[in-house]
């Protein structure tokens, strides 16, 4: 498989969508006792927004060319999607008008070097570059010595989606909240999956996951889209113990597909504690390579 297949892609994302609402969280009337189909029926949701039974149809079996975006927001009330989803479907619409002849993006694979000096003047939290497949591109000491679980596996460009999904004992010891964090992790992958088809590094990895995990392939087959912007993130490092930590993810404007985050805790707590200790620690280990494959070292 060289790209993803838009046309499945919207099909089995908006027939998902569709069977989740009933008509009663619709405000539809509600005639019989028995519906052949889980949610909304294809007719209920053309009504809703506004256009034809036969064009929704054309829609919903994955053609959107022509679709305006006045169409496609009128879907996105209909169906009730939030912001990950709409975003997803605007981009799913995207590339299925782009022209085939198109150079694909390529997500980014290494940083600028004054990126890094970014990074690296940041010292009292983990601070970590990604790209759209979760590859780990950049990282500061802090964020390295944090991640050191993860790093343990050689290969490069460590990957976080690829350690839970396949490294799902350490994953598991390593993140407290391991069901929510895989869940994120293939809802982001798919909101990547619309936005660039045909990164055949994506495809790869999806393919790889799809392969080998079993829990993968039922996230996967969910269709769920997720932003991954802020919040709390739990994790269990074998040096320091449990950590609590705030996490904000934010876009770099000048490297488009890259994402910078950060790692936090208020002053005071168990957790800022527990970082001063990590600094410590990170420095008394030898450092582990992110972006690039280690070099050999001599035995």
């Amino acid at each position: 498989m060289s790209s993803i297949d838009l046309r499945t892609e919207i099909r089995e994302f908006l027939s998902t969508r569709r069977a989740r609402i009933t008509p009663e969280q619709s405000g539809l009337p509600v005639y019989g006792g028995n519906r052949r189909v889980k949610g909304l029926r294809r007719e209920e949701v053309a009504m809703l927004a506004g256009v034809s039974v036969d064009y929704y149809v054309r829609v919903e079996r994955g053609n959107l060319a022509g679709a305006s975006d006045s169409v496609l927001d009128a879907l996105v009330v209909a169906l009730q999607l939030d912001d990950a989803e709409r975003d997803h479907l605007f981009a799913l619409t995207r590339q299925s008008q782009a022209s085939t002849t198109r150079r694909p993006r390529t997500p980014a694979v290494t940083v600028r070097p004054a990126i890094q000096q970014v990074l690296d003047a940041i010292t009292d939290a983990p601070a970590w570059i990604r790209n759209g497949r979760h590859d780990i591109i950049a990282m500061n000491d802090l964020a390295r010595a944090l991640y050191s679980p993860v790093l343990a596996d050689p290969r490069r460009p460590a990957n976080t989606t690829r350690f839970v999904y396949l490294h799902p004992q350490a994953a598991e010891e390593f993140f407290v909240d391991y069901d929510t964090i895989a869940r994120d992790a293939a809802a982001m992958l798919r909101l990547e999956a619309g936005r660039n088809p045909h990164d055949k590094a994506l495809i790869a990895l999806i393919g790889e996951l799809s392969t080998q995990s079993e829990l993968f392939r039922q996230r996967w087959a969910s269709q769920d889209v997720r932003f991954h912007r802020s919040g709390r993130k739990r994790l269990r490092h074998p040096a320091v113990g449990q950590l609590d930590l705030d996490f904000e993810a934010l876009e770099l404007p000048s490297e488009p597909g890259l994402q910078l985050n950060i790692y936090t805790a208020a002053a005071g707590t168990p957790t800022a504690d527990a970082l001063k200790l990590l600094a410590s620690w990170a420095a008394s280990q030898e450092q582990l390579g992110t972006e690039h494959t280690a070099p050999s070292r001599p035995h």
